[in-house]
């Protein structure tokens, strides 16, 4: 017994040893940074700009891995239930983290027990789009032909429950305007249609559509953010004509939670270099996104804000998901 008791304490005050060591040469080999979204979203161009980065900075591989399905739900409890090392993260947008769980009537994933915030990322805003053969050129003009239309004006999104399907029924409770969503599988093939007329109007995020703004196969009315977009000072801030009106979609790296804290904070560190940095900041500018800085605190109460603020929006919508 008391041999048994003097290997118990060895073990102990070997793991007090190795914790602070284990976190002092973190990263000591690749890390993964898992996106649960398809290659070519929001959320993978982020990735793969702060993943340079972050390799830059710790002198160790960051690498991308796209895990997509079920509006993130795959890839983000794949990340859950990795090795709580600190080598797999969670890179996941607001849509997924806070809205999915009000969205499915079951996922596998907890939002908040299953997850250590590290750090935000940065931030988009939605934008409302038309195509060019849309007489309206301002977002006062889109309401006003939106309430005379007979039928209703359709807006396109990338599918049921997504943060763009919520930004189109949330302008339509706000502004008393009827709009008709026609859901996408994403957002490709939404812009698609709309820059080919088969629909006028979509909702899609800044990144993913800015460069058809700038060749002008679609014509931006609004975003979706407090205020306006630097990347578009020219498009109104859609609560400037509807107030109240603000959806934002955040990025922001998460560990699984169990993963040192030591740890996480030498990422959160890593992190906050890197939003930091002015050719990341220049990056994030040309894709339409705009950096945020602060630890875990801050994503940890941007996460609780968003589940709080949407839950009532999927109820009101309708949109329920097996």
């Amino acid at each position: 017994m008391q041999q048994n008791r003097r290997e118990f304490g060895l073990l102990a005050a070997s793991a007090l040893i190795t914790l602070p060591a284990f976190a002092d040469t973190y990263p000591s080999k690749p890390v993964t940074i898992l996106v649960p979204q398809a290659p070519g979203g929001t959320n993978d161009v982020v990735g793969r700009i702060l993943a340079q980065k972050l390799t830059e900075l710790a002198h160790s591989s960051f690498i991308v891995e796209n895990r997509a399905g079920a509006n993130g739900n795959i890839g983000t409890d794949y990340a859950a239930r990795a090795p709580k090392d600190g080598y797999t993260l969670l890179l996941t947008i607001s849509s997924t983290q806070a809205i999915n769980p009000a969205l499915y009537k079951k996922v596998a994933f907890d939002p908040v027990k299953d997850f250590e915030p590290v750090a935000p990322v940065g931030v988009v805003p939605n934008v409302l789009v038309v195509n060019p053969s849309v007489p309206a050129k301002t977002l006062e003009e889109f309401l006003k032909l939106a309430r005379t239309t007979q039928p209703e004006l359709q807006y396109a999104s990338a599918g049921n429950g997504s943060l763009n399907h919520l930004l189109g029924a949330m302008l339509s409770s706000k502004s008393g305007v009827p709009l008709q969503h026609v859901p996408y599988r994403g957002v490709a093939p939404a812009l698609t249609d709309v820059m080919g007329g088969q629909v006028p109007v979509a909702f899609a995020s800044l990144p993913s559509c800015i460069q058809f703004i700038k060749d002008g196969k679609l014509r931006a009315l609004g975003v979706s953010s407090a205020k306006r977009s630097p990347a578009l000072p020219d498009v109104q801030a859609i609560n400037e004509v509807v107030p109240g009106y603000v959806g934002e979609l955040w990025v922001g790296l998460f560990a699984g939670r169990g993963v040192p804290k030591a740890v996480t904070a030498r990422l959160a560190e890593l992190v906050s270099a890197a939003v930091a940095s002015p050719d990341l900041r220049e990056r994030f500018k040309t894709a339409g996104v705009e950096p945020l800085t602060g630890g875990p605190s801050r994503l940890e109460q941007m996460l609780q804000e968003d589940i709080a603020r949407w839950a009532p929006i999927v109820k009101a919508s309708g949109a329920v998901i097996d």
